[in-house]
């Protein structure tokens, strides 16, 4: 039987954080948001290992960091690509050295620190299921649809949408299959926004499993307060032993 592995894609640069470092190895509480997405994967029992695609000149840091935290699972850290489609291809590829096609991958971003166990079991079943997965959440706000960026030309149902997240899980051998067809037709991954995308691209069949809305990506600002926000929430729910339905049920009344 095949391994259980995570896939860190943890290139980014920063850029909409206003940071001076990339945004992955911003500090809350404590540590990194790059090490807050690590430890999920971590201490979840069903993973065996971990591979991160980062910017090259932070691999060392990201050593010391992953040492420091404890972080035994990490099997490689391998320099991101020019694109976050190359950032996965190299780690998907380092993997692929040490695993047959039957693994299954878990491809994750690795600035979404928010991400549950049970949203990971939810994953692994859907692959070992239909054999793909794709974190998905329900779109709450009213889509339009605008050709020139002024007028509203279409209003669709809602109910017909949904926003693709991470993580974005699939067999080893079929994703790294799927990248070499990809690069050989198109090398730069012109169009091609996330692994979801380049597989339904390739006329692949991709199952969708529903995930928290908190699972955010923290890539502004205002995100990072998000964030913030959720782990004093998670803190409080230890502390005082409230459960999410309960405090969900107190919310409603």
């Amino acid at each position: 039987m095949g391994k259980n592995i995570a896939i860190i894609f943890a290139g980014g640069s920063g850029a909409r954080m206003g940071s001076g470092i990339p945004k992955q190895f911003l500090e809350v509480n404590g540590k990194p948001i790059i090490i807050h997405t690590l430890d999920v994967f971590e201490d979840h029992p069903n993973v065996d290992e971990i591979y991160v695609a980062c910017k090259e000149e932070y691999i060392g840091k990201l050593k010391k960091y992953a040492a420091r935290f404890m972080i035994t699972k990490l099997e490689g850290i391998v320099p991101g690509g020019v694109t976050g489609q190359d950032s996965i291809y190299n780690a998907l590829s380092a993997a692929g050295k040490n695993h047959d096609g039957d693994a299954i991958v878990m491809i994750h971003d690795g600035v979404r620190p928010c991400i549950t166990k049970e949203l990971i079991d939810d994953i692994l079943r859907s692959v070992k299921e239909y054999g793909s997965a794709v974190t998905c959440t329900a779109l709450y706000e009213t889509p339009v649809v605008s050709r020139d960026g002024i007028a509203v030309d279409e209003v669709p149902s809602r109910s017909l949408f949904y926003t693709a997240q991470a993580p974005q899980s699939f067999y080893l051998g079929e994703v790294l299959e799927a990248h070499e067809q990809m690069r050989r037709k198109n090398p730069g991954y012109e169009g091609v926004v996330d692994t979801c995308t380049m597989m339904k691209m390739l006329g692949k069949n991709v199952h969708l499993v529903e995930g928290p809305r908190g699972n955010i990506k923290v890539t502004t600002p205002e995100d990072l307060y998000t964030f913030r926000a959720m782990i004093k929430y998670r803190e409080t729910e230890q502390i005082f032993g409230f459960s999410r339905g309960e405090v969900s049920s107190g919310l409603k009344k």
